[in-house]
């Protein structure tokens, strides 16, 4: 379903991110992994030795708008284009707002926000010059409901669904498609140092009986970058088993 093109999977080293970056080279794509380290990067490239020719890894500062401009080009330079990108890259928190510091609060703003913006206008710039392309982002079925605590994660989900719409409205001239992706409970790292009982109460509200799985993921990225989802742009997409909260 991708062959041809090359994708930018940010945050692609383990999870969400691992599973999108397999599913892309499943299905024909060249892939560039953007990771925070670069041992984690290389730790990722080591489980894809059947795909060494066509993927690589990088590890800019992904709110550097130098380092992820230079580490873009490099992927252009050695596959010939950027087609994909998808804004992966993302932490949590569960911190109260009592607690809560400043620190925290920007900290988890500049990753989930601040990184998709500084990476999409990265990819924007290439995309428009080679007449089109797809950004997907990460959102979170917390940006529609909000959750009990750790008030930064939601905000900047709410923030990634308003970037999205507004870029995918700015970038259809450009014949540039942006929409997102927001998982409900899936089983991740980021999930795993929940409370179980928490987990098993969310669970318990997910209509098909199931937490969600990163291939569940993967499967809504490659669609949305597909040319199945040609005429698709400025969606939030829901990939949640009905989940309410």
């Amino acid at each position: 379903m991708l062959k041809g093109k090359t994708a930018v999977v940010t945050g692609g080293t383990r999870g969400i991110g691992f599973a999108i970056v397999k599913k892309y080279l499943e299905n024909g794509a060249n892939v560039a992994i953007a990771g925070s380290r670069q041992e984690s990067v290389d730790k990722a490239m080591e489980k894809l030795s059947d795909y060494q020719d066509r993927v690589m890894g990088i590890w800019p500062d992904l709110c550097s708008p130098e380092e992820v401009a230079a580490a873009f080009g490099a992927v252009k330079e050695k596959f010939g284009s950027i087609d994909i990108l998808a804004n992966n890259a993302g932490i949590s928190s569960r911190t109260s707002l009592y607690e809560y510091t400043v620190e925290e609060f920007s900290k988890i703003l500049d990753i989930n926000v601040k990184a998709v913006f500084v990476c999409s206008q990265a990819a924007a710039r290439i995309m428009k010059d080679q007449g089109g392309g797809v950004i997907i982002n990460t959102s979170s079925m917390v940006g529609e409901y909000g959750q009990p605590s750790g008030c930064g994660y939601p905000a900047s989900k709410f923030a990634v669904n308003g970037l999205t719409k507004s870029l995918a409205r700015e970038l259809a001239k450009d014949q540039i498609r942006v929409n997102a992706v927001a998982p409900g409970v899936t089983r991740t790292d980021m999930v795993a140092v929940l409370p179980q009982d928490m987990v098993e109460r969310i669970s318990a509200g997910i209509p098909l009986g199931r937490m969600g799985e990163p291939l569940d993921i993967a499967n809504a990225y490659l669609y949305l970058a597909s040319d199945l989802a040609s005429y698709v742009t400025g969606v939030t997409l829901r990939v949640d088993g009905a989940a309410m909260t």
